[in-house]
């Protein structure tokens, strides 16, 4: 079949896929096109998007569809077992090896196999499945014997396999011999007007499995649907169809002629998971820093407080050169905000040193550390001896508020609660 002349309705009709977005179709494109060859291909996408039915499709319309369809979810595979599961053993390899086991790729020769959550295999495991790939070979745990086999290798996974490289949880090889045709699936909020149709057939199937009234859909309801980010995407929305079903509907004679009930956003909304306002999805895929987003926000306050110290230590040294100590014309509040601390900062850069020297001897002297000490006793009265607050009023760290608190504690300047 010409892949100009491919009826895409068909295709989904054949294989339950509902949806008529622009990128969904061009999945089902280019999984039929690849098809055809016996290239590997890698198929990636978030958990629930259907990658399987993608790949039970490459093989049915490859010229491997009369042999052996073998699909392995490799995180379901403990990882003490997976090299027996993947290439078999011989009898007494192991303890509990009491015979010899061909493995999957033995009984998939002729066909395809599909290696779903490829991402979690162990790295002795990748490096024995980059030889499949590269030569056709294996060997069964405890056998020194090379085995071939014929075998089409379709990978799938939800993990950012970069990251996963990145941190050595996964061969850069074995990802260039797999990533030799990659197969995109949308997630469902990517493709947002299909979510009702998708909500409409699963409610179908359900009223027709189980001799229930059908469910439709109002505007408003339909809307709460789209509105939603799916996380789980199709699994899930599939799963919150048969709860509505089961809750909202009710059993039906095969004769009757009942309209469908129409389901409002009032009765959908009590069966929405939870974080429902949360409409747009986090992206975690490229984070790789190591850092949470807690632990961010306390390295970007610690970095602040460290530029805060160091522009107050050029203050007091700029006094000193001059020969006079600071004042309190000369020295300020300790700001309240990164914006006060930055106008601040460079306030004093445009400040001439002379005017500094005019000023000093004007006003009753006053170190720079009273002042702190100052500044943090006023704003523990009025956060009420929160340290918390009164770090995020002066811009500076906890770990520095509590440090100060003690210093003024032993100068009998505060006492402690």
């Amino acid at each position: 079949m010409a892949l100009q002349n491919i009826d895409i309705k068909s295709i989904k009709n054949r294989y339950g896929i509902v949806g008529n977005a622009p990128e969904l179709d061009l999945a089902i494109r280019t999984a039929l096109s690849v098809a055809k060859t016996d290239l590997p291909v890698l198929i990636i996408g978030e958990s629930g998007v259907g990658k399987d039915v993608f790949s039970r499709m490459i093989h049915d319309f490859s010229s491997r569809k009369s042999r052996k369809f073998l699909p392995v979810n490799c995180g379901a595979i403990p990882s003490g077992t997976v090299n027996s599961e993947l290439f078999g053993h011989e009898k007494g390899s192991f303890t509990g090896a009491v015979d010899m086991r061909k493995g999957w790729f033995e009984e998939a020769d002729g066909g395809t196999i599909f290696l779903d959550e490829i991402g979690e295999l162990p790295k002795d495991t990748q490096a024995q499945l980059l030889r499949v790939l590269q030569q056709g070979e294996f060997l069964r745990v405890g056998s020194s014997k090379v085995l071939r086999t014929d075998v089409r290798i379709i990978a799938a996974t939800n993990m950012d396999l970069g990251v996963a490289i990145s941190r050595d949880k996964f061969r850069l090889d074995l990802y260039y011999r797999l990533n030799t045709i990659t197969l995109k699936i949308p997630a469902l909020r990517d493709r947002p007007d299909d979510i009702p149709l998708l909500f409409r057939q699963f409610c179908i199937d359900f009223a027709e499995r189980n001799k229930y009234c059908s469910l439709a859909l109002t505007k408003d309801a339909e809307a709460m649907l789209k509105r939603y980010r799916w996380p789980g995407n199709v699994r899930e929305l599939m799963s919150v169809a048969n709860r509505v079903c089961m809750m909202e509907s009710y059993p039906v004679s095969p004769s009757s002629n009942e309209e469908r009930i129409m389901l409002t956003s009032v009765a959908l909304a009590r069966y929405m998971p939870s974080d429902e306002g949360q409409f747009i999805p986090a992206v975690v895929e490229n984070t790789d820093s190591g850092f949470s987003a807690s632990d961010k926000e306390m390295l970007i306050r610690s970095l602040f407080s460290l530029k805060q110290e160091v522009e107050q230590l050029k203050q007091s040294l700029a006094t000193l050169k001059a020969g006079a100590l600071p004042s309190d014309a000369g020295v300020t509040a300790l700001p309240t905000s990164p914006a006060a601390f930055e106008a601040a900062s460079v306030a004093h850069q445009e400040e001439p040193e002379e005017q500094v020297q005019e000023e000093s001897p004007e006003v009753d002297p006053v170190t720079l550390k009273d002042k702190t000490f100052q500044s943090i006793r006023e704003s523990m009265i009025r956060n009420g001896n929160n340290r918390s607050k009164v770090a995020k009023e002066l811009g500076i760290s906890e770990r520095t508020v509590y440090r100060k608190l003690d210093k003024m504690a032993e100068l009998g300047l505060w006492e402690k609660k």
